[in-house]
């Protein structure tokens, strides 16, 4: 799997020759000034809550795209007001297959509230299972014990985890994430775009380090093979 890193919790994996697409916030970033949206490629763009740091991209890029999106119900809705049809509701639980694998909605605990005030549903995170491995996008979350029930249903060969503390998990807590999920591995998100959620590079590498676990901070327009 190819990932591609475009700021704050947006990331791009290519399976199977598919683009999955989480959470769009690039453009209102100006720690991603330099990408251009609309280079940016997508066969499926998966929406974690409503907050403006996870969708702020996502209609422009939907619509240029024609990627589909998926998310839970109430997000979907929200975009089908907005004549973005070619959606699939889902909820925490729910596994849907697809043509590259499945993705299956998990729990994640913060809150959500669209743009315009508009109630958000349930924020989640999600399981990708593909013949090419499979990986845990935590969304927004605190640390929360049914984390370990992915480790016991689910191979999971990394995580992209939430580490910027204040709003979501920091690094400790991310730590205690990767070890219920059952992975080494650890891609980090939602750090460093606000200064409520700035933190030290290398003292959290080398916190995973000593818990045996390697920590991989991304640059921004950064992508990597795993």
């Amino acid at each position: 799997m190819k990932i591609t890193y475009y700021g704050h919790s947006t990331f791009s994996v290519e399976i199977a020759s598919k683009s999955l697409l989480f959470d769009p916030f690039i453009s209102p970033n100006e720690r991603a000034s330099h990408i251009d949206i609309t280079q940016i490629p997508a066969d499926y763009v998966l929406l974690s809550h409503g907050h403006q740091d996870h969708l702020a991209d996502a209609k422009s890029i939907l619509d240029r795209t024609g990627a589909l999106l998926l998310s839970n119900y109430e997000i979907v809705s929200w975009y089908g007001q907005q004549e973005i049809t070619h959606a699939h509701p889902m909820n925490h639980g729910g596994k849907k297959t697809l043509d590259f694998g499945s993705v299956k909605c998990v729990n994640a605990i913060h809150s959500s509230v669209l743009p315009d005030g508009t109630y958000g549903g349930n924020p989640m995170g999600f399981v990708i299972e593909s013949a090419e491995g499979s990986f845990y996008y935590s969304g927004d979350t605190a640390l929360t014990y049914d984390m370990k029930l992915l480790g016991e249903f689910h191979q999971i060969d990394f995580a992209i985890l939430c580490i910027g503390d204040n709003f979501t998990m920091g690094v400790e807590d991310a730590i205690h994430a990767a070890e219920f999920v059952g992975c080494d591995k650890v891609i980090g998100m939602h750090y460093d775009t606000f200064g409520y959620i700035k933190i030290d590079h290398q003292a959290a590498k080398e916190a995973f380090a000593k818990a045996g676990k390697s920590l991989y901070l991304m640059g921004i327009g950064d992508s990597m093979e795993i």
